[in-house]
């Protein structure tokens, strides 16, 4: 168990700091005030833990630390989009459409109303 904990540890330690340096890239698109560094991070670990399921499911190559380290640590780290998409393909390819559409709906609702009613709770104090 503390093995698995350390594995997560680490790699999550690694995707923190790969993400913070490539979030530092937050160039703007001037007509679109894109954020293109966290836009960046999003994409690459959703095409990273993707690549990784795809292994993973293929063939023995990721072992359940690898998995643990890679997947959880790193992709988690770097991003918890990767895990979001993730997630949502592998309701796809359970064909369960309907819940893939409302847990991508609720997660996106509910995020934003938490950011919004946390940032509101702070005019209160």
């Amino acid at each position: 168990m503390i093995k698995n904990v350390l594995l997560i540890g680490f790699g999550g330690f690694l995707g923190s700091v790969g993400r913070y340096y490539l979030s530092k890239l937050n160039l703007r698109i001037e007509w679109l005030s894109v954020p293109v560094g966290t836009l960046s991070v999003n994409v690459i670990g959703s095409f990273v833990i993707g690549f990784l399921t795809g292994i993973a499911a293929k063939s023995e190559l990721l072992s359940a630390e690898w998995r643990l380290f890679l997947m959880v640590g790193l992709c988690g780290g770097f991003t918890t989009f990767s895990t979001f998409a993730n997630e949502n393909l592998m309701l796809m390819h359970n064909g369960q459409f309907f819940s893939m559409f409302l847990y991508t709906g609720l997660s996106l609702l509910l995020g934003f109303a938490a950011v919004y009613l946390g940032y509101a709770l702070t005019n209160l104090l």
